[in-house]
């Protein structure tokens, strides 16, 4: 659980709905130099957008008109082919549909998130990058307003990652880099049991990797009060940038 990060995502349904709902268009930009696969996960409403995975060429753009309020998050597979029977599969981030559409699914981890609260508190956005789940891409957030911060993991981190924490691709390259969390499921990098306060579960050698590469990102679950964060008002549409 995320201290006041879980309490600004896990606003109910009902409260919610009382901001009423318009538009915000969410536009997915792939800087990369080779071909990736987007997706989206809703979570509240409960209905999933129009489109939940996509290919995005190099260079190439989307863009997804999102209800407000809105609670979800975008993230992008890597190494994605479709075998003769038609399954398809991701190197990273698979989300295990078989299929380009997540169709309501996450991302397996480890996977880069960016994470949106759209009108969530009288009209005010919070949105965030969490390497919480891992890293597997570089991205940045960026939204309309000028006003507004842009926060971006833009460094290397599968190039730097741990050995032990290392996720490799066939080639034997460095595909994705796992959290604490996922590669040891101990409390103390979890942030449960005898952990699950903010008191009792300080940062770890590994949590303070991905803080020191990507300083604007989560890099744990009571990451809160490191300019994890950030919000804005007035309704600004966002653009998302894999490999900024």
């Amino acid at each position: 659980m995320r201290s006041t990060r879980a309490l600004v995502f896990g606003l109910t349904l009902a409260f919610l709905f009382i901001y009423g709902a318009h538009s915000v268009t969410i536009t997915v930009t792939n800087n990369c130099a080779y071909t990736i696969w987007p997706a989206d996960l809703t979570s509240t409403p409960s209905s999933q957008l129009s489109n939940t995975g996509f290919e995005l060429a190099s260079g190439a753009s989307t863009s997804l008109d999102v209800p407000s309020p809105w609670n979800g998050r975008f993230w992008a597979r890597t190494g994605c082919s479709t075998d003769g029977s038609g399954k398809f599969t991701c190197a990273t981030a698979d989300c295990g549909t078989g299929q380009v559409a997540c169709n309501g699914n996450g991302g397996a981890p480890p996977t880069s998130l960016a994470e949106f609260n759209l009108a969530a508190n009288g009209g005010q956005d919070f949105y965030d990058i969490s390497l919480v789940d891992g890293f597997n891409l570089p991205l940045s957030i960026t939204p309309s307003q000028a006003s507004c911060t842009a926060p971006s993991c833009a460094a290397n981190v599968n190039g730097a990652c741990p050995v032990e924490l290392q996720v490799k691709g066939s080639d034997g390259s460095v595909i994705g880099c796992k959290s604490a969390c996922i590669e040891f499921n101990q409390p103390q990098y979890c942030c449960t049991g005898d952990y699950s306060t903010p008191a009792t579960c300080p940062p770890t050698n590994y949590s303070m990797f991905f803080k020191n590469e990507c300083p604007q990102a989560y890099s744990y679950a009571y990451d809160d009060a490191n300019n994890s964060l950030f919000s804005c008002t007035g309704g600004p549409n966002y653009s998302i940038t894999f490999c900024p």
